[in-house]
């Protein structure tokens, strides 16, 4: 019974730890399956200043290089937008022609479509967050809204007209992709920015798309060889670093949680060990006098102690698993969002890492808790 109580303690703390870590690394696989939709393979950028000029860029080259599909020429600047009487700081996205055919951006439109540019004709697509902002309901009318950037080399001059250059662009669509993005950009064609920006072969950035079963990071060090050290090449988790160290420190903050709380669920260990050493005190004494060294005896309850974690452990991990699956399979526990996230239930991903992580910190300190009382206990009853 004592040993029951045991196990069952260190089977609900592995439980708790596979099914939260799951979770984490759900949530992650979809906040970077969003991200995905959005940012390139690879971005270029320059290393000094913020544009660079395409002439001198060596794009023959990258375009050739194997795993390389499209190639995109990218002109950002942060833009005051107004429609109406609304107005709204976001940053405009210039994007050359091919950018359409390249991106999953279109299973993320919300309302309207993924058009940027018919003939002649210069269209937008704005964030979800920049459309409410705005105030646009691309789906009841397709009214133009206006875009203001400072004037190049303008001097100082109290006439809004004189300070700014304005370009009207009527949106097309809206997309939803996080937050970030969606109150942050807007998309329009490269020759739209430029013209916009008075730029004639600048770029902000160069972004790549590759082959899908491709290896990013051996694309990346040739990339990286052939524009030398003026350029930033950077992976999808470098131009979203930030937020990928945030995700991870997240998950290893709740993991240190969750065993600290297994740490206090292992004391049911030491207690177990320790009534069942008193209760065997005469078995102990049968065994020294049958010729049974101390070493011997404590591997006796060290044993008792490890299968108690053991049996833990797996319990927990079998639990722990069938839930993982059934949420993947029923999503039975939902996400109280009234259908405003793109997923309706918790997301669930399991690791074999995290099941031999799990694994490694129960042995170790169901280990470190069978130790202590066997070492005590032992040494006071062959003191005396």
């Amino acid at each position: 019974m004592i040993s029951g109580i045991s196990v069952v303690g260190v089977a609900i703390g592995v439980f708790a730890l596979i099914v939260v870590l799951s979770v984490f690394n759900g949530f992650e696989s979809v906040i970077k399956s969003l991200f995905n939709s959005f940012d390139p393979d690879i971005q270029i950028v320059a290393v000094q200043g913020k544009t660079f000029n395409a002439k001198d860029f060596p794009s023959d080259k990258i375009k050739q290089i194997p795993g390389v599909a499209n190639y995109i020429e990218v002109v950002e600047e942060n833009a005051l937008l107004k429609a109406g009487e609304r107005q709204y700081i976001a940053r405009i996205k210039g994007v050359s022609k091919s950018y359409s055919s390249v991106t999953t951006l279109d299973t993320m439109m919300v309302s309207g479509r993924r058009l940027l540019q018919d003939g002649d004709h210069n269209y937008a697509v704005l964030g979800y967050g920049v459309a409410y902002y705005l105030n646009l309901d691309i789906a009841n009318t397709l009214e133009s809204f206006s875009v203001y950037v400072p004037k190049r080399n303008q001097k100082q001059t109290l006439f809004l007209n004189k300070a700014f250059n304005v370009k009207n662009i009527i949106p097309q669509g809206i997309f939803s992709v996080q937050q970030d993005i969606d109150t942050k950009f807007v998309l329009v064609p490269l020759r739209f920015a430029r013209e916009l920006l008075e730029y004639n072969d600048e770029l902000t950035s160069v972004e790549l798309y590759l082959d899908k079963n491709i290896d990013a990071d051996d694309i990346q060090k040739e990339i990286k060889s052939v524009v030398g050290d003026k350029y930033k090449v950077k992976n999808r988790y470098q131009q979203q670093e930030l937020l990928y160290k945030i995700m991870k420190s997240e998950k290893w903050a709740i993991y240190l949680i969750l065993t600290f709380i297994l740490i206090i669920a292992t004391f049911n260990v030491i207690g177990s060990l320790s009534m069942i050493m008193i209760d065997k005190r005469d078995d102990i004494s049968y065994l020294w006098s049958m010729g049974a060294d101390i070493n011997l005896i404590k591997k006796i309850f060290l044993t008792e102690g490890m299968l108690i974690s053991t049996f833990g452990a797996v319990i927990g991990l079998v639990l722990g698993s069938l839930v993982c699956w059934a949420q993947q399979a029923f999503g039975f526990i939902t996400l109280n969002t009234s259908g405003s996230f793109v997923i309706s239930a918790y997301p669930v991903e399991m690791q074999v890492f995290d099941f031999v992580l799990v694994i490694i910190t129960v042995l170790v300190i169901g280990f470190l808790a069978a130790l202590y009382p066997v070492n005590k206990i032992l040494r006071n009853y062959f003191d005396k």
